[in-house]
C-alpha cells in the first residue's frame, strides 16, 4: 500500500498543497512549527478520519475558513482515490467519488502505522490511552471491529442512564436493565476475542524484535479483561453481583470499557518498574511487531509514519531500526535535521523541505 499523491485544501496552515511521494522513503524536514507534521497528520486523517494529536476536528480547518479537504491517490494493487471533507456540517468520506455512509466502513481501507512522541507516554498513561491505541490498530485490520465498539458504547450509555433512573425510582423494574446487560455481554465477548487475538499475534514478533534492537529478552504485552475466558452466564453473574454498586454510582463498573494492556519486561510491569528508555523502546517494538503482523499474517504492507522519532530515541538506535524495516514499505519520516539520518539511508530517500508554508521536493544529494 502506497500513497502516491496528496492534496490539501485549507488544512491546518496550508491553503492548497499537492505532493507526489516516493513509493519508498520520504523525509519531511523543517523547523518546529513549520508544518512538517501537518503533512503526515493529513495522511493519518485521510486513513483514520481523525487526528493523532487528540485535537478537535475543527482545528484541522485553516483559520477563518469554513471547511477543509484531503485527497489522496492510494495504490493497493490498483489506484484508488480517497477524499475526506470536513465542515460545520460534519465529515464526508468518498472512495473513487462514491460517498461512504458510515465511517466504520471506510477506516479499514488505508492501513497506516504511526509512531509519534506522544506514544511514548502510553505505558505511563491511563488504561483509556492504551485502549485507544489498541482500538485504532485493530480497527484498521478488522472491518467489523469499529462497528462493534460503537454498538457497545451505545448500549453502555443506555445501561448507565437506566441505572440512574433506578437510583431515583426505587420501584423501577430491573427487567430492561438485564436486557441491556445481555446485549452488552454479547458485544463485549466479540470485542474481547478481537483484542485477545490481536495481542497474541503481536507477541509472536514482539520479543524477537526487542532482542534484535536491545539484545535483551522478555518483552511482552498482556491483555487484562474481566471478559477473558468467561462464559456468558459467568459474566451475567458478575454484573448481578455489582448491581447495587452500579445503581449507587450510576455507572457500569465492569466490562470491556475497563480493559487494560500491560507492557512488561522480564515479568516486571514497565509502567511501575521500567525506565523511560525501556518504555519508549517497548512502544517502538510494539509498532514494529504490528508491521510484521500486517505483512506476514495479512499480506498487507502498511504505510509507516515516523513523526519526530529522533526526539525520542538516540540516532544510532533509530538508524538500526530503519535498516531493519522491510524494503517494500512506504515510509514517512519527519525531522528537524538530516544529520540525524545515516547517509546510506538518505541515498534512497525523497526529501521534502518545509519552510514558510511552502514545501520543496528534492532528491537527496
Amino acid at each position: 500500500m502506497k500513497i502516491i499523491n496528496l492534496k490539501l485544501y485549507n488544512f491546518r496552515n496550508y491553503w492548497s498543497l499537492s505532493l507526489d511521494f516516493s513509493k519508498k522513503q520520504n523525509i519531511i524536514i523543517g523547523e518546529n512549527g513549520a508544518g512538517k507534521t501537518n503533512i503526515v497528520e493529513a495522511i493519518y486523517v485521510l486513513a483514520i478520519t481523525k487526528s493523532f494529536r487528540g485535537t478537535l476536528d475543527k482545528v484541522l480547518i485553516k483559520r477563518n475558513q469554513n471547511s477543509m479537504s484531503i485527497e489522496g491517490t492510494v495504490r493497493d494493487k490498483i489506484n484508488h482515490n480517497y477524499k475526506l471533507k470536513l465542515s460545520e456540517n460534519g465529515k464526508i468520506v468518498k472512495i473513487d467519488n462514491n460517498k461512504i455512509a458510515k465511517l466504520s466502513n471506510y477506516i479499514s481501507k488505508i492501513n497506516v502505522i504511526l509512531f509519534t512522541p506522544e506514544h511514548t507516554s502510553v505505558i505511563k498513561d491511563s488504561p483509556t490511552a492504551r485502549r485507544n491505541l489498541i482500538n485504532i490498530e485493530i480497527s484498521q485490520i478488522e472491518i467489523g471491529y469499529l462497528h462493534l465498539l460503537n454498538e457497545y458504547n451505545k448500549v453502555l450509555k443506555q445501561r448507565n442512564a437506566f441505572l440512574k433512573l433506578m437510583y431515583v425510582n426505587k420501584l423501577a423494574s430491573p427487567d430492561y436493565l438485564w436486557i441491556l446487560t445481555e446485549k452488552l455481554i454479547d458485544l463485549g465477548l466479540e470485542i474481547c476475542t478481537y483484542r485477545q487475538n490481536f495481542i497474541e499475534n503481536i507477541n509472536k514478533y514482539y520479543d524477537d524484535i526487542n532482542y534484535d534492537i536491545t539484545r535483551r529478552k522478555g518483552l511482552k504485552v498482556s491483555y487484562v479483561s474481566v471478559y477473558k475466558n468467561k462464559t456468558k452466564n459467568e459474566l451475567m453473574a458478575k454484573y448481578k453481583a455489582y448491581l447495587d454498586r452500579d445503581i449507587i454510582i450510576g455507572k457500569t463498573n465492569i466490562g470491556i470499557h475497563h480493559d487494560d494492556f500491560v507492557f512488561s519486561l522480564s515479568g516486571h510491569n514497565l509502567k511501575d518498574y521500567g525506565s523511560e528508555g525501556e518504555q519508549k523502546n517497548a512502544i517502538v517494538c510494539f509498532k514494529l511487531a504490528e508491521i510484521e503482523f500486517f505483512i506476514k499474517d495479512r499480506g498487507i504492507y502498511p504505510i509507516l509514519i515516523l513523526d519526530d522519532l529522533f526526539s525520542c530515541l538516540d540516532g544510532k538506535k533509530i538508524n538500526n531500526i530503519l535498516k531493519k524495516l522491510n524494503k517494500n514499505l512506504q515510509i514517512f519520516i519527519t525531522t528537524t535535521d538530516l544529520k540525524n539520518i545515516n547517509t546510506k539511508i538518505l541515498n534512497n530517500c525523497t526529501v521534502f523541505s518545509v519552510k514558510n508554508e511552502k514545501v520543496v521536493k528534492k532528491e537527496y544529494e
